[in-house]
């Protein structure tokens, strides 16, 4: 009894434990961390880099005043110009196995309705640790979509994210919590 109930205890430590930085990290330019608001950081699609809007902003404004063609502020690469040209940046990526890129791609599938695709992509990325796809397979969990509903695994994706600091994750983890009554 005085075993599960420590361990309890430590589940507990570790979950609800405020995190030292943002689950998104810290921008690859000015190295300070990202902000919890995804509008305010651009994902650069040639290397799969979140760059803060500070340092973007700043990059563009040297480009327009140096009158030079818009390039990744981190890896110099060429903007893409299209939605295509994008989407095969992130499939390039993809080969590469980073997991921000095959996160991306299970969003793609997740907005045109191929919840298997999804749930492909998502579960390859959390298998990467990625925290935003073990939020976003909890969430497919929880509803249901492509997948049975199955509580377990919701709270298992929900835990993972949660203890990297994803804010959505720690906020249905604290609202499960508070139904349930602890």
């Amino acid at each position: 009894q005085a075993c599960k109930k420590r361990a309890a205890e430590l589940r507990d430590e570790i979950l609800f434990k405020q995190p030292e930085s943002t689950h998104r990290g810290d921008c690859p330019i000015c190295c300070l961390p990202l902000s919890i608001d995804p509008d305010k950081s651009t994902l650069m699609s040639c290397c799969c880099k979140l760059i803060c809007d500070g340092c973007d902003c700043a990059n563009v404004r040297r480009e327009v005043r140096e009158k030079l063609d818009r390039k990744c502020p981190f890896c110099r690469h060429p903007v893409p110009k299209s939605e295509e040209e994008f989407k095969r940046n992130i499939l390039r990526r993809i080969k590469a196995n980073d997991p921000v890129a095959i996160r991306q791609m299970g969003g793609y599938c997740n907005q045109e309705g191929d919840y298997d695709g999804a749930i492909e992509h998502w579960t390859n990325a959390a298998g990467l640790g990625d925290l935003e796809a073990h939020y976003e397979l909890s969430v497919m969990y929880q509803k249901g979509h492509g997948v049975e509903k199955d509580k377990k695994k919701q709270l298992h994706h929900l835990e993972k994210a949660a203890i990297g600091g994803e804010p959505f994750a720690r906020h249905n983890l604290g609202c499960i919590e508070e139904e349930s009554g602890r």
